[in-house]
Order: C-alpha cells, then sequence, then structure tokens
C-alpha cells in the first residue's frame, strides 16, 4: 500500500512538472520535491526522467486514443457512433485539459513518439478505417478518406481545449461559465456537423 501510494505521488507530481515544463525543461529534484520525497527514493522508482516521462505520457495518450477504438466497437449504426465518440472524447478532455496541449507540445519536439506510443500499446486503428470504408461501399456517407474523417472529428474537439484562453477571452469576455456551456452543446453540434458533411441523403 505505501509502495502504491509513493508510486502515484511521483507519477501525480511529475505529471505536474511536466505539464508545465516539458520533458527538457523537467529536473528530478522538482519532481521530487513536488511528490515530497527525497531524490534517491525517486530514482529507486524511476531510474531516468525519461523513463518517468514515458510513464506520464503514456498514461495521458491512454485516455484519448484507446476511447476512439472503443467508440467503434458496439452494435450501433455508423452515426450513432460518432455521436458517442464526440460525447464521450469531449467529456474526457474537459476533465483533464492538459492532456492535448501536453502531447501537442512533446509530439512537436518528438515527432517520433507517438509512432512508439501506438507500437507500445499495441493500438490498431485498422478496425475504424474498415468501418468508413464500409460505410462508403454503402453509400451511406460520402467518399472521404478514413484518415481526414478522424482528423476533422479529433480537430474539433481538440482545437476549443487547446485554445480555450483566446476562444474564452475573445467570444465569452472571460466567462467560465459561457466557455463550459459551449463545451457541453458541442457534443451535440460537433457530431451533427460532422454527419451532415459526410452523410447521403436521398
Amino acid at each position: 500500500m505505501v509502495k502504491k501510494n509513493t508510486e502515484e505521488k511521483i507519477v501525480q507530481a511529475a505529471e505536474k512538472v511536466f505539464i508545465e515544463k516539458g520533458l527538457a525543461g523537467a529536473r528530478m529534484q522538482e519532481i521530487a520535491d513536488e511528490a515530497g520525497i527525497n531524490k534517491a527514493l525517486l530514482h529507486y522508482y524511476y531510474r531516468s526522467k525519461e523513463k518517468l516521462f514515458e510513464m506520464v505520457f503514456k498514461m495521458a495518450f491512454r485516455a484519448l486514443a484507446p476511447n476512439l477504438l472503443k467508440a467503434f466497437n458496439g452494435s450501433e449504426d455508423f452515426f450513432t457512433k460518432i455521436e458517442h465518440f464526440v460525447s464521450s472524447y469531449l467529456t474526457i478532455i474537459d476533465k483533464n485539459p492538459h492532456i492535448p496541449g501536453f502531447i501537442i507540445n512533446e509530439l512537436s519536439s518528438n515527432p517520433d513518439r507517438l509512432e512508439t506510443m501506438v507500437t507500445l500499446m499495441n493500438l490498431d486503428f485498422q478496425p475504424i478505417y474498415n468501418a468508413i470504408e464500409d460505410e462508403i461501399k454503402k453509400k451511406t456517407i460520402r467518399p472521404i478518406e478514413p484518415s481526414e474523417l478522424i482528423l476533422n472529428v479529433l480537430a474539433l474537439c481538440i482545437f476549443p481545449i487547446v485554445a480555450k484562453p483566446m476562444i474564452k477571452g475573445i467570444l465569452f469576455k472571460g466567462s467560465e461559465e459561457k466557455y463550459k456551456l459551449m463545451l457541453e452543446k458541442r457534443k451535440k453540434e460537433v457530431a451533427h456537423f460532422v454527419i451532415s458533411s459526410i452523410k447521403i441523403t436521398d
């Protein structure tokens, strides 16, 4: 129990420091201080800053990526799956607003990290590609590259979170209440926008 609590404290402290300073700017002593332990104990659990960062980054990435896969595993129709994905995805990143920016910042400095994470976590996006291609063949949606559709959905979900200071300041004059209300509405608006852009109607 003590070991678990110590590890949890380390990971939480590391997440805070890495979010503020990134991998390059973070120091193990800072993480140890934040966790309330000595540096020797920190090194006992994690021998290097890189290993600790890998753990934190993997946790952040795991909170986002697999949700995309789960949303397309059910028996619902394709459009309902899009609605479920958008709603759950926005809920996750609203509760963890630091995650998209954290991932984006680190990927910009280390582009290979995403490929490494996908490999380590054994993520297979092919079923999503297959689902989109099946809908195209059934002529329920217009022809579109699966990667383009996925990017469109992710961008519409993530941008309001990453750009919160700008959106909140310009569109809502600093009102947190109005910003939160906008995010809640987007759970339906984004799905509706995406579906309307690809759905073939008679």
